[in-house]
């Protein structure tokens, strides 16, 4: 900081020399300037230097440097002598050291050496003019005398240009300068600070260095700016520019830190004049002035430069980020306009029917492409904006603009030609519609005139009358003129659509003749009878039932069955009268009515199909939309936040499947809908999405609860002009899921011996197969109570309600529970690996969350579980148990069919398991003739051996033998068993369960060979057999039998007979394998077996 001017002060504070440490001052304001200043003093060392610097003026304007006393003036070294000497001659302004400088040197103190030396190296160093030298002699006598003598005879040596005066005196001195201009040591009257001199010079040449490093600095950068390559990427773009900023505003900080600091110089340079306004500045002090002034100006004029050319740099930039984002939107409006072509030009310019040139013309409509013209004409108007704005880049804007709206033009003009196209298109197919239409309502009133009406000659004539009225409206319907069809339409006939105008006009031929014949047939009927006429009775299975009538018949007409005429049967009534025709004709016509009806089905699926799609996008754009629209944000409560995929499930996916793929695929079947299944079947595994939806619903029905009364829901209502609320568009899509299989079931019944019948009958039966697991899966989710992971139970195959009674064994007696008489009712889920037991519990709510839960209780794995088919001779009931039936329950299903349907799936999943284990024995069979057998082996080996001897051939003889030839010989694959060990529960040889009860007591009634027959079933697991050829009867037990049910037609079959109940095991834990094999009456044939030990 600057010091305050001390006057009166005569000697320097920072040197703390009586006018002597000039030198040392000098050096430290260079040091502090940072060597700025010429860089010559950064190595000066001076202890002292006794000089003034330039104070006052002459009259002539020349500086004044005063040299007082010094007596270390000889020390000097010669280099710093003239670096002081430099700096001192260049504080003056060049126009004052111009005219010359005065030097006072004051050597009154010292000697005439000191004198000689001074004028010697001043000659020798003074770096610009001298105008005159004026030397203060030695004040004593001697040293004066020795000074003008050797003055007078030296003057050459000094070799002075300039006049050099020797002045006696103070007074002389003053005779040559005004004493206003000297020092008060030099008798003069001016007022001199040293610290004040040497913190203004301090400051004045800080600032200066300041300012010539900020011009410097300012000029690299403006030269960096002036360089810089302008990116070809918009983010980099953004980048440079925000990083040239963050440099301009360090650049503009620092011009601030220079005004400041040239602000505050000034101020203490004008200090004497703010603290004393009669104050006279000295020159030195103006020239200070004028020179922070002036670098002041400098640094004006530099910002002001630098902010031209920073505002030229800066919209360069900035028009270069706007062209970038031009670039990069013209790259994607021109891909979307690139799209909308390729749509646009995949669109038929026909159509195959109204509905599909109507959908197409909708599509040509979209809000989709309106939104890319929109997009794409936009920015065309934003570069227009670009140019005017003079953009750099004008020539690249300009071509990109008028490529736009070129290609806008075209898109639209394409447009508007296919819609043009269209409309004439939809005009032809109204056309040949209306008289499609008139031709099956002209069929479907000769298929629905009644027969027995005919016979009576009222009733042919009120027949007749009706055609003939019917006939009448051809005009208003049918083509009359084919060829002006075809030049009226040249312009969209394309190969197809003629080809449906041709069919049409020929089906319009066809039943004109058809009507022609029938109004013969009926005027004959009309005229008098020379004979009876005996009606033929319509075959029931022949009628047709009609589900769609032609407008303006009465509900009873359309309805009635016995009033509705079978084509078929009105052609024999024909064939009778006349005498003549074939059955040809009829099967025609039926064939006709028939396809009529399928299109009546096809044109339904079509329509509603359109329907579902748009009130799909009707709920995704008004409602899922909105919920992201900031607009709307303020109404949409905190329970629907970021629960728009909860609420809506998989809706979209719903949707985009649907209006791309689905939809335009069974656009493709409308002349052939009997062949519909095919695309059904092909999409089958898209239609999967549907469970997904399904699942998901109880979550959004009960977060729709919550939040239906919300503002959110209301407006968007509104917005929709939406009758019913948002869950009623909800429930679409498990409506249409449903819709589908009845829509497949009404083409399948009027498409019975077509050539895609067969594809409608799998289509449909794969539909009901994804409801049943969609069925399935609601109520696979509302188990409850169950310790483990429902997955690991394989696939869920089946799911029902039925009334379960238990029995369990203790010893050799079955115990039922106490509420015997009161079953339990209990919802089972069959798996592949196990059976869940459940209990149904209804729940109190609404919606989904009315629907009932069910809490776990028992689980059978299926590898451990028998089946018997029948129970108490009740034909809904049957049986599963486990563990050699030491735990059984008692199923009764609802209806004979339920429980069939399940019987059969328990029995594929046992037949599997069977299967698996039969793969197994492989590794077993070395067992067989090295195990010891069981008792029941052992005695049924006897009984074989003593067989022997008696076998006969009676009964394979017999042709009337329910043993028929292929089930002659013993497949060893058919009673060889692996033998898991993990299931401890099974039964083995020695459990008395499996073995005959009478082994004690007997031998078995039967020898090898012997054909025998399951009579009943006894208790603990035991079974009464008899001979069919000594009709002995015998018991054996149930694990030594092995049933072959795949073997067999079916397994109901051995229950056929009502005489016995078979009980099924087909698990893998037999301890012996059977001695048994069924055939299909219910007979077993015994043969030698081997056995196996657990």
């Amino acid at each position: 900081s600057w010091g305050s001017p001390r006057r009166g002060l005569n000697r320097c504070s920072v040197c703390s020399f009586h006018w002597g440490g000039l030198a040392i001052c000098i050096r430290r304001i260079m040091d502090m300037m940072n060597m700025m200043y010429m860089n010559v003093l950064k190595h000066i060392k001076i202890k002292g230097f006794q000089s003034y610097p330039s104070w006052g003026r002459a009259e002539n304007g020349s500086p004044i440097i005063v040299f007082p006393e010094f007596p270390a003036f000889g020390e000097l070294q010669e280099e710093e002598f003239h670096n002081v000497l430099t700096y001192l001659t260049s504080v003056p302004s060049v126009t004052a050291s111009g005219v010359g400088f005065i030097l006072v040197i004051d050597r009154r103190q010292d000697r005439w050496t000191a004198v000689k030396g001074t004028l010697l190296r001043i000659a020798g160093s003074f770096p610009v003019n001298l105008q005159l030298v004026l030397v203060l002699r030695p004040s004593t006598l001697f040293q004066r005398t020795l000074s003008d003598i050797f003055f007078k005879f030296n003057r050459d040596e000094l070799k002075m240009k300039v006049p050099v005066v020797m002045l006696s005196s103070v007074t002389e001195l003053h005779a040559y300068i005004d004493r206003t201009q000297l020092p008060q040591e030099l008798g003069g009257t001016q007022d001199y600070c040293h610290d004040t001199w040497i913190s203004h010079r301090t400051a004045i040449e800080a600032f200066a260095l300041m300012v010539k490093t900020t011009a410097q600095t300012l000029q690299s950068f403006g030269t960096e700016l002036a360089e810089t390559e302008l990116p070809n990427e918009a983010q980099a773009t953004s980048n440079l520019l925000a990083t040239h900023t963050e440099k301009k505003g360090q650049m503009k900080d620092d011009l601030c830190v220079a005004l400041g600091q040239g602000g505050r110089l000034l101020e203490s340079i004008n200090e004497p004049l703010l603290r004393e306004p009669d104050y006279t500045m000295n020159q030195d002090e103006l020239e200070n002035l004028a020179t922070v002034q002036r670098l002041l100006g400098q640094l004006d004029e530099t910002e002001t430069a630098f902010d031209d050319f920073w505002e030229r740099h800066q919209t360069k930039l900035e028009q270069c980020l706007q062209l970038r984002h031009f670039e990069y939107y013209f790259r994607e409006v021109r891909a979307q306009l690139d799209v909308v072509s390729e749509r646009v030009g995949s669109f038929s310019e026909v159509g195959i029917s109204p509905a599909h040139a109507e959908h197409i013309l909708r599509e040509l409509n979209s809000q989709e492409e309106k939104n890319v013209l929109d997009w794409a004409l936009s920015l065309a108007a934003e570069g227009d904006g670009l140019i005017e704005s003079a953009h750099y880049a004008e020539d690249s804007i300009l071509p990109k603009c008028s490529e736009l709206r070129a290609v806008c033009d075209e898109v639209t003009s394409f447009l508007k030609t296919k819609k043009v196209l269209l409309l004439r298109a939809m005009e032809l197919h109204h056309c040949l519609e209306k008289a499609s239409r008139w031709c099956e309502e002209g069929i479907y009133l000769l298929a629905s005139q009644p027969v027995d009406r005919c016979q009576s000659q009222d009733g042919a004539e009120a027949a007749l009358q009706e055609l003939e009225k019917y006939l009448d409206t051809a005009a208003q319907h049918q083509i009359t003129d084919l060829n002006a069809i075809w030049r009226d339409y040249d312009s969209i006939l394309n190969p197809e659509l003629r080809e449906q105008v041709e069919k049409v006009f020929q089906k319009q031929v066809s039943m004109q003749e058809m009507f022609e014949k029938r109004r013969v047939s009926l005027k004959k009927l009309a005229a008098k009878q020379t004979r009876p006429v005996q009606p033929v009775a319509p075959r029931p299975e022949a009628i047709i039932k009609f589900p769609m009538s032609p407008p303006g018949e009465s509900q009873e007409t359309r309805n009635t069955e016995d009033n509705i005429l079978n084509v078929e049967n009105c052609r024999i009534v024909e064939v009778q009268v006349q005498n003549g025709g074939s059955r040809h004709g009829s099967l025609s016509e039926e064939e006709e009515n028939l396809a009529v009806l399928r299109r009546h089905v096809m044109n339904e699926l079509l329509e509603t199909e359109r329907a579902y799609v748009e009130e799909l996008l009707c709920v995704l754009q008004g409602y899922a939309a909105e919920m992201d629209n900031p607009a709307m944000a303020h109404l949409l409560p905190s329970a629907l936040l970021n629960r728009k995929d909860v609420l809506f499930g998989n809706m979209p996916e719903i949707y985009q499947f649907h209006k791309r793929t689905f939809l335009r695929e069974l656009e493709t079947y409308t002349d052939v809908p009997e062949l519909v299944g095919q695309c059904f079947l092909e999409r089958m595994g898209d239609l999967q999405i549907y469970e997904k939806y399904c699942q998901n619903k109880p979550r959004s029905e009960s977060l729709w609860r919550q939040c239906s009364d919300c503002a959110f829901f209301q407006e968007c209502q509104r917005k929709l002009e939406h009758k019913l609320g948002l869950d009623s568009y909800l429930l679409k899509p498990v409506q249409r899921i449903t819709k589908y299989q009845l829509i497949l079931k009404e083409l399948l019944k009027y498409s019975k011996g077509c050539e895609g019948s067969e594809d409608l009958q799998e289509a449909l039966s794969s539909i009901l197969g994804i409801l049943k697991a969609v069925n399935d899966s609601m109520h696979l989710i509302a188990i409850t109570g169950y310790e483990g992971s429902l997955t690991e139970l394989g696939r869920l195959l089946m799911q029902g309600s039925f009334s379960v009674w238990t029995e369990h064994k203790k010893g050799h007696a079955k115990v039922k529970d106490l509420a015997r008489f009161k079953p339990m009712q209990r919802h089972l889920f069959l798996h592949e690996k196990a059976l869940l037991f459940c209990k149904r519990r209804e729940e109190n709510g609404e919606g989904y969350e009315k629907a009932p839960s069910y809490s776990f209780k028992h689980s059978l794995n299926m590898s451990a579980v028998g089946i018997t088919e029948s129970a108490k001779g009740d034909n809904k009931k049957f049986e599963i148990w486990c563990n050699s039936r030491e735990e059984v329950f008692i199923v009764q299903a609802a209806t004979p069919e339920i429980k069939t349907s399940w019987l059969n799936e328990i029995r594929k999943v046992l037949t599997g398991q069977l299967k698996a284990c039969r793969g197994k024995i492989g590794n077993l069979q070395h067992y067989r003739h090295t195990h010891t057998p069981s008792r029941v082996e052992t005695h049924l080996d006897k009984s074989v051996k003593k067989g022997e001897e008696k076998k006969t051939d009676a009964v394979n003889s017999d042709p009337n033998s329910p043993s028929s030839p292929k089930h002659k010989g013993w497949n060893k694959a058919s009673f060889s068993m692996d033998v898991p060990e993990v299931h401890d529960g099974y039964s083995s040889a020695e459990d008395p369960m499996n073995s005959d009860p009478e082994d004690e007591g007997g031998t078995l009634p039967f020898t090898l060979g012997d054909m025998v027959q399951l009579i009943k079933e006894g208790d603990d697991g035991q079974w009464c057999v008899r001979n069919l050829g000594s009709n002995k009867d015998g018991w054996v037990a149930a694990a030594n039998l092995l049933t072959l049910i795949t073997e067999s037609k079916s397994s109901q079959s051995l229950c056929s007979s009502g005489t016995l109940a078979l009980s099924v095991c087909l698990s893998a834990s037999f301890s012996s394998v059977s001695l048994f094999r069924f055939v299909q009456d219910g007979t077993v044939s015994c043969k030698p077996n081997s056995y196996f030990e657990k």
